[in-house]
């Protein structure tokens, strides 16, 4: 009856991983926030460190499968010019991707350690909540210079990936925060999603290599055992669950932004950390 109820949160997990990733509004966010108050039982805190990374490899080939075309620089469906352009986008967002993976590298155990509260979660939801209702209500009217990702040029890639940095801090998004940065610099709406989609790929298998490196010494070292069966089912449902969400999640999103804005979000994120800031300091005591 235990790992049922065990299966039953992970699907959940995998359910908000799934649908957050993408929307810009913070999964690592509302992770914390579930586990805080339905939290894996029979399960070490190494191993939920690893889990709460591992499964958002279940969105990252969501992207994949997507996108497998549109980012195979080697397509034999495409020209050699269409395959040229594909290599020269990967060249922008392995640019895109350094600051974060440098930042993360010197830094991933001091944010994982005392950033991860409720505060911090409730904040940074709450700020970027407000940036995007300024950004639409100011850009609303205003001409976007970049229609396609492909379009981005090198220097305004660099400048996205560093907008990535602020999204190691719990509850920022790193979605929301790529977005956001590349609206600022004059990428349209649907083109700062796809190019966040793309930048997702070497981030995140990056960082769950890491975890997953992190967990491995641990265990090798005698500091935590080896996961059991009850914790490789509960990842395994965790990634499959968000795999097969995120499909639907990521056309949702291409398609919601190419007829809205982004300010519906921003008002959710502003509820939601406020909500969370009013339970922690007057319920949860």
């Amino acid at each position: 009856m235990l790992m049922i109820v065990e299966l039953i949160k992970s699907l959940l997990l995998g359910i908000i991983q799934g649908i957050t990733e993408w929307l810009p509004v913070s999964s690592t966010g509302h992770l914390i926030l579930f586990n805080e108050f339905f939290p894996l039982k029979e399960t070490s805190d190494a191993f939920m460190s690893m889990f709460d990374v591992v499964i958002q490899l279940g969105s990252i080939l969501a992207v994949v499968v997507i996108y497998f075309s549109r980012l195979n620089p080697w397509s034999k469906k495409k020209t050699p010019a269409e395959n040229s352009y594909t290599l020269k986008m990967w060249g922008k967002i392995i640019v895109a991707v350094l600051p974060a993976a440098v930042i993360g590298l010197l830094f991933d155990d001091i944010i994982d350690q005392k950033l991860s509260t409720f505060v911090v979660v409730a904040v940074t939801l709450i700020l970027y909540g407000v940036a995007f209702i300024i950004i639409e209500r100011t850009r609303s009217k205003k001409p976007f210079r970049i229609e396609k990702p492909e379009d981005i040029d090198m220097k305004t890639a660099l400048f996205i990936g560093m907008f990535q940095v602020l999204a190691l801090i719990p509850g920022t998004s790193r979605s929301g925060a790529t977005i956001v940065g590349a609206m600022l610099l004059g990428v349209s709406r649907t083109a700062a999603a796809e190019f966040s989609f793309f930048l997702a790929v070497p981030v995140m298998f990056g960082a769950s290599g890491l975890r997953g490196l992190k967990y491995v010494a641990k265990v090798a070292s005698g500091e935590t055992a080896m996961f059991g069966t009850t914790e490789l089912l509960v990842l395994l449902v965790g990634t499959i669950t968000a795999f097969l969400v995120s499909l639907a999640v990521i056309r949702f999103l291409v398609s919601f932004v190419r007829r809205h804005s982004f300010e519906s979000f921003g008002w959710y994120r502003i509820a939601l950390g406020a909500a969370v800031l009013l339970y922690f300091l007057f319920v949860h005591q």
